[in-house]
């Protein structure tokens, strides 16, 4: 772990931009240590982990899930996770709902949107996340506060095309908050820029990075 690199990112981040350490594979000691240093918020992408990294490690950590959630796994972290990066269908965002119900809690999410060329990523597109929102069954989710859009940008070198998978995202957050939840003040959150393509993304408006590799080293 580099606590220079982790000190040395903070400066490039402007007040508005909070910075998610993803602690994935790393070990509970080099999390309490970036802890100790004044990090709060980690993210996890497997259910497994996170639940025991939350038991081993102080309270005062916020968690965010950061990976693709199964339904099925919602059960285990709703008692605490901070926020959730990746909402990707109807089915999970009422399980969600359905779980925070069962804790006394309401989560907080962010709804993926598929931004990138590659297959692999998940996410809405605008017209399926519209057809959720005007869905009457969504209002009826009481448990649950969509606070803003995620997206993860294709692998690549070519800056532009990385600006323009960020604008895209962006422009939907604009379009959902004027449409869906102008009235909502906690819909603002933009989550895009991971290690390589960070500054990118905070240049474009993104109001949450999701920082490993450059802080805990590679996997």
């Amino acid at each position: 772990m580099n606590i220079e690199r982790y000190f040395s990112i903070l400066e490039t981040l402007p007040k508005n931009v909070r910075l998610v350490a993803v602690s994935k594979g790393k070990s509970i000691e080099d999390i309490n240590a970036l802890y100790e240093q004044g990090q709060q918020i980690f993210g996890e992408n497997r259910v497994q982990e996170i639940t025991k990294k939350y038991e081993l490690l102080p309270k005062e950590i916020k968690w965010h899930f950061v990976g693709h959630l199964q339904s099925n796994k919602v059960k285990y972290i709703a008692p605490f996770i901070d926020l959730i990066h990746a909402v990707d269908s109807f089915s999970l965002l009422k399980e969600i709902n359905k779980q925070a119900l069962k804790n006394n809690r309401i989560i907080p999410c962010l709804l993926q949107f598929h931004i990138a060329q590659e297959d692999t990523k998940y996410g809405f597109d605008y017209k399926s996340c519209e057809t959720m929102l005007q869905n009457p069954s969504f209002k009826t989710f009481k448990n649950i506060e969509i606070q803003g859009v995620m997206g993860m940008g294709t692998f690549t070198e070519n800056t532009a095309q990385t600006h323009q998978e960020f604008q895209t995202l962006v422009s939907i957050f604009k379009k959902l908050k004027s449409t869906y939840f102008a009235d909502d003040a906690s819909f603002k959150e933009i989550s895009m820029g991971m290690t390589d393509d960070y500054l990118i993304a905070i240049e474009e408006g993104s109001t949450i990075v999701r920082i490993g590799s450059a802080i805990f080293g590679s996997r």
